[in-house]
């Protein structure tokens, strides 16, 4: 899996035209909410940070994957939360505000546990010392194409409320439509490589993906959190940051084997939070 224009350039603006769409729905409210009710964002930390690595680690063991790959699929597990999981929720009646939250607190700490869980990953089944160090300058991009888009479209309902309304159904439709084109065309140009690691890594990247959405929906629920918290954190959970896995694979890793995980991982990803969504809302109200 080589970096493109697509997945360099494009995709991160497709993420970018989502959240202002996004940030069209949103007021202060919604945030200041969330610090009064900080158990869903404990919640959700506690199974990013520690659930999903052991689980991970689990599978890459079962599944017997090759050093590289097992790299490949740690390195996913400790990537913080995608931009995409927003849109997902968003669709699905979840609380969105706890999303964005996640998202940048993820993010955050991420530069301190991503570096830690990739660097034992190699010891343990590369048994490499390489040195993986902090990837502050996607991070900052990462958070710049979620805060930067929301503020503008939060700033727009505040001014201009009717203006909101009228937009955001629109950009939410051409965001979807624009993110699938552009992840297809992503898949598209790398089918050969996929296909060929598709038999080894594709059953892991599945399970994966299953039990991250499953564990992320029903911890909260069993925890007695509202469900629109439980869908904002199960499409958290399950909606990994593909495009940083990707770019510490080849840019800080130099791997290009261990970006493959995160590839099929976010082909499966889309179709199954595409499916949760659907089941989920309706069940919610909006």
């Amino acid at each position: 899996m080589q970096g493109t224009i697509i997945t360099n350039l494009l995709l991160p603006i497709a993420l970018g035209v989502i959240m202002l769409g996004l940030g069209l729905s949103l007021a202060v409210a919604d945030f200041t909410r969330i610090v009064r009710y900080p158990k869903a964002v404990l919640v959700g930390l506690f199974i990013q940070m520690f659930v999903l690595t052991g689980v991970c680690f689990g599978i890459a063991i079962l599944f017997r994957l090759p050093p590289e790959l097992a790299v490949g699929m740690m390195l996913l597990a400790a990537s913080p939360g995608g931009a995409t999981a927003n849109i997902y929720s968003h669709l699905a009646h979840g609380d969105v505000a706890l999303n964005i939250t996640l998202t940048a607190i993820n993010s955050a700490l991420s530069l301190v546990a991503l570096p830690f869980i990739v660097s034992l990953s190699l010891q343990y089944f590369m048994a490499s010392d390489q040195y993986v160090p902090p990837p502050f300058k996607k991070i900052i991009e990462v958070g710049v194409i979620i805060l930067g888009p929301v503020m503008v479209g939060m700033f727009l309902r505040s001014k201009f409320p009717a203006l909101a309304q009228r937009m955001e159904k629109p950009i939410r439709i051409f965001s979807v439509l624009l993110l699938a084109g552009l992840v297809f065309a992503a898949i598209a140009q790398e089918w050969k490589t996929l296909v060929q690691y598709f038999a080894v890594v594709g059953g892991a990247c599945l399970v994966f993906n299953l039990l991250s959405m499953g564990v992320g929906y029903g911890v909260p629920l069993a925890v007695k959190l509202p469900d629109k918290q439980a869908i904002a954190i199960a499409m958290e959970i399950g909606i990994h940051n593909g495009t940083l896995a990707i770019f510490i694979a080849l840019n800080v890793l130099g791997n290009s084997t261990m970006s493959i995980p995160a590839a099929i991982y976010s082909l499966f990803m889309f179709v199954t939070a595409g499916v949760f969504a659907w089941w989920v809302s309706r069940r919610v109200k909006a």
